[in-house]
């Protein structure tokens, strides 16, 4: 599924190495690169257990107590094991669907690398504003426009490749941002800078963001990831991104999104955004989860399902039109 990839990885070594100190002073103070801007590189991983959103079971509650905090990690490593999924009966509150409905079980627990347990502080969701930790309302158009695009797939998800999710086309991951979310698998990234430029790269689905350190010109285009730009303010590298296209998998070409990057300690990167859309949510929100040193390297993000089962999928739908048999949605 992953392959090293190990020439990328002494590339941009060499382009790092020469900007960075390599260790914090005496006092404790935040690491500088030759340049004087704060060192937020390195490999990190953001790989955790706390949910996107606050479960109902944590109405309420921020962070959990040390038992409660340990009794929900076992709980959630249990659930979430495909090891222990019964492929006959199916594990509903896994998202897995039995056999009986067309579910499979695609790859066992070697291929999982999610968290193992929450974030330091315990909290009970990612999202931290709006204080219920969950995303505010959608408006109504954007509560519309939902319904339409989904209708729309439900008719036309086997007419053409263009159809089909950027994950189905190995085009892209949501999870691999802008935002950055925290997924199944590949929850690694590289951070490397220099004076006038920081880069991102993904190890989900091979995306590296090159994101200039001014206020140039942004071209009149859209893209699907957007066009980003940083400054520093104080301590934090903060990077807004806006000319997102309409399909973009975050919310669609209104999206201003603003991520803070601020090194704490040797260790650790907090990475926080704010979504703004007023075109879909009621209300921003905010989500802070922390990147924590990991040893490299990244991997290559093969994939090579997609491209073969691309195929499978409208073949077959071509296929069983021709017989004259109902799609599946």
């Amino acid at each position: 599924m992953r392959q090293r990839s190990l020439a990328a990885v002494f590339v941009l070594s060499v382009l790092v190495t020469p900007m960075l100190v390599s260790a914090q002073d005496a006092g404790g103070a935040p690491m500088r690169t030759v340049d004087g801007h704060p060192d937020i590189s390195g490999m990190f991983t953001f790989r955790t257990l706390t949910p996107f959103e606050r479960p109902a079971q944590f109405e309420g509650l921020e962070t959990l107590g040390v038992e409660e905090a340990a009794a929900f990690e076992a709980s959630e490593r249990t659930r979430q094991n495909r090891d222990l999924f019964d492929p006959e009966r199916g594990a509903r509150t896994a998202g897995y669907a039995p056999r009986s409905e067309g579910g499979v079980l695609s790859y066992n627990e070697f291929w999982y690398e999610r968290g193992v347990e929450l974030t330091s502080d315990k909290r009970t969701s990612l999202i931290v504003d709006p204080p219920d930790g969950r995303r505010p309302p959608r408006t109504a158009a954007g509560q519309a426009d939902l319904a339409r695009r989904r209708a729309h797939t439900e008719v036309h998800r086997y007419d053409s490749y263009e159809n089909r999710t950027m994950s189905d086309r190995c085009l892209g991951t949501s999870l691999a941002g802008p935002p950055m979310r925290s997924g199944a698998y590949n929850n690694n990234a590289m951070i490397f800078q220099t004076a006038d430029y920081v880069v991102i790269q993904n190890e989900m689905a091979n995306q590296s963001r090159i994101i200039p350190l001014d206020d140039r010109v942004r071209p009149p285009f859209a893209q699907l990831k957007g066009l980003s730009r940083g400054r520093w303010e104080g301590e934090t590298l903060v990077i807004e991104t806006t000319n997102f296209r309409a399909d973009s998998s975050v919310t669609g070409q209104n999206l201003h999104l603003v991520e803070r990057l601020t090194r704490r300690d040797a260790d650790t990167v907090t990475y926080e955004y704010t979504v703004t859309d007023p075109t879909v949510f009621t209300a921003p929100y905010t989500v802070m989860m922390p990147l924590r040193r990991t040893d490299g390297p990244i991997f290559e993000y093969a994939c090579h399902e997609g491209n073969i089962g691309m195929y499978g999928i409208l073949a077959g739908a071509r296929n069983l039109e021709r017989l004259g048999r109902e799609l599946r949605p």
